[in-house]
């Protein structure tokens, strides 16, 4: 058993952990990896044209098409402000159109194009790629794992959003 350069041993025999890590260490921890997997997503979706955040917008409406610009905002937790300038940039781009709902003339339902329904192939590639990149090294057993403990931080922080 070699030992690393700069790593020390304890007296029982084992490597010394010289980085002690506590709770106050998981905003920073999270948020900076949620920054890089967005910005390794966005690079990778850069070829279908989409941007980052739309991705989410394609995808929720592959799921159940014709939601409201309010639904698209609450399920996928923006503010309706701004998921009113991501639809309307998405439909200058060709992915999204507007209709009027079939039954309530008050409300407008959002609806993929045909070109924002061929989009959705690249972002499942894009989405695993990113993904196996950020799980390089780890075995799959650790990335249950840590899926696992990212649903768990989740639904802590639920109540705090609550307010919002």
């Amino acid at each position: 058993m070699s030992k690393k350069k700069g790593e020390k041993k304890a007296k029982s025999g084992k490597k010394k952990n010289p980085e002690v890590f506590s709770a106050a260490d998981l905003a920073p921890a999270i948020t900076q990896t949620a920054r890089s997997m967005r910005t390794a997503l966005s690079r990778s979706l850069g070829e279908s044209g989409l941007y980052a955040g739309q991705d989410g917008v394609v995808l929720m409406l592959a799921e159940e098409d014709g939601l409201t610009p309010g639904q698209l905002a609450s399920r996928l937790g923006v503010k309706a402000p701004t998921m009113t300038r991501t639809i309307g940039r998405m439909e200058a781009q060709g992915f999204l159109e507007r209709r009027p709902d079939g039954t309530d003339g008050r409300l407008t339902k959002v609806h993929l194009t045909e070109v924002g329904q061929k989009s959705v192939e690249q972002i499942g590639r894009s989405v695993a790629d990113c993904g196996s990149l950020a799980a390089k090294g780890l075995s799959d057993k650790e990335v249950r794992t840590l899926l696992k403990l990212l649903r768990t931080v989740e639904h802590n922080l639920q109540p705090a959003l609550a307010d919002d």
